[in-house]
């Protein structure tokens, strides 16, 4: 068995103190499940190592929910940086404040069959409840959203099917998430290296939030690293192996940030949290560019009494707004550290028409930060 490396491991500094597994299963409740899809089997002679994608599940209060379905919803805020994307169920969100069970992401082209999986997910949960026939519209209008993988994936070939959201539903657990070439990141590139899902958590006070990444943006001269630009001193190395596509690579990215939080906060709030994620991208050197999809949703595990009832008055609890900036330092630091952990943690992977795309060189990293005085050996 390999061993996992993260970002911390190779001694990049972060801010902040993390959970206990430095994830967004951190957070109570939470879990997260993946359906990696590799495949080569259904390869033709035009298109060879074709199928690099998957999807990844989060689910706020778990998989469990037989007979407590009504008490799934949750208080949500989303927030897009760059809209050149999709992210399912926002228009409802932003109306009602409320989030379904569930949260996927995958690839562009599999959206709509991972949303209608959800909501036949939902179903069965609710078999013989009656909540279908009540006004649970979250159920209805569950949030899927995508990066596009179509350099190593053969993204037309529409791979991601029921079974596979299914089987990331049911995959799902607490603790250790895995990272980098998994689930819906497995064909995704980040900074022209090997890119895909990334996590990070901190404590804050007596509340936790967590983040998780779905991680397919940016080119190589922004991508910074401890405040180092360490991308300008590897411009020329290891770069991505092109047969064809290559004039997709720079324009056509994007990344889907899932900010998870116990901290007491109403809708409102957590559009807040979920505006400061850009803060934490930036820090790894995005820059939101006209061709990326950048867009975030963050939700609350607290209140779970929130959506029990459909009748008479709901006592709730909230933090005062005071009370949030250590909450969005907090999202700062966790969204940077989960980038560089989808990084760090992806494979050399080699895809459609031959294209391949390299790992990010741990050695190398510690070389520049080392020299920049910027290197921490835990």
């Amino acid at each position: 068995m390999s061993t996992r490396i993260r970002a911390r491991n190779i001694g990049i500094p972060f801010k902040g103190t993390p959970g206990a597994f430095n994830s967004i299963t951190d957070v109570h409740g939470v879990e997260v499940g993946h359906r990696t899809i590799i495949d080569d089997s259904k390869s033709s002679s035009t298109k060879q190592n074709c199928v690099r994608t998957g999807v990844t599940v989060v689910l706020p209060r778990g998989k469990n929910i037989v007979g407590n379905l009504e008490h799934q919803n949750l208080f949500g805020g989303w927030y897009s940086l760059n809209g050149n994307g999709e992210m399912t169920g926002t228009t409802w969100l932003e109306e009602s404040g409320f989030l379904g069970p569930l949260i996927a992401i995958t690839n562009t082209h599999s959206v709509g069959i991972v949303r209608d999986t959800a909501i036949q997910w939902f179903q069965q949960q609710a078999k013989g409840s009656g909540l279908f026939d009540c006004n649970y519209s979250s159920l209805s209008l569950p949030v899927v959203a995508e990066t596009w993988d179509g350099v190593l994936n053969d993204i037309n070939g529409f791979h991601v099917q029921r079974e596979h959201v299914f089987d990331a539903i049911n995959s799902a657990t607490s603790g250790d998430v895995d990272e980098g070439n998994v689930g819906g990141g497995t064909g995704m590139v980040t900074h022209k290296f090997k890119g895909g899902i990334g996590t990070s958590s901190r404590i804050c006070g007596d509340y936790t939030v967590g983040v998780l990444v779905q991680s397919n943006y940016g080119f190589r001269h922004q991508l910074t690293i401890a405040g180092i630009p360490i991308g300008e001193e590897m411009l020329d190395e290891l770069l991505p192996v092109h047969a064809k596509n290559i004039e997709k690579l720079d324009e056509t990215g994007s990344i889907i940030v899932v900010v998870a939080t116990d901290a007491p906060l109403l809708p409102h709030q957590l559009k807040r949290l979920a505006r400061r994620v850009p803060i934490g991208m930036g820090l790894v050197g995005a820059r939101g560019g006209n061709g990326s999809g950048d867009i975030f949703v963050a939700f609350s595990t607290a209140n779970h009494q929130a959506m029990g009832k459909q009748t008479g008055v709901v006592q709730l609890e909230m933090l005062p707004n005071e009370q949030m900036t250590p909450l969005f330092d907090s999202v700062a630091q966790a969204t940077e550290e989960a980038i560089l952990n989808a990084m760090i943690s992806a494979k050399t992977m080699e895809g459609i028409y031959g294209n391949k795309v390299y790992a990010i060189p741990h050695e190398r990293i510690r070389e520049i930060l080392k020299k920049h005085n910027r290197l921490t050996d835990n």
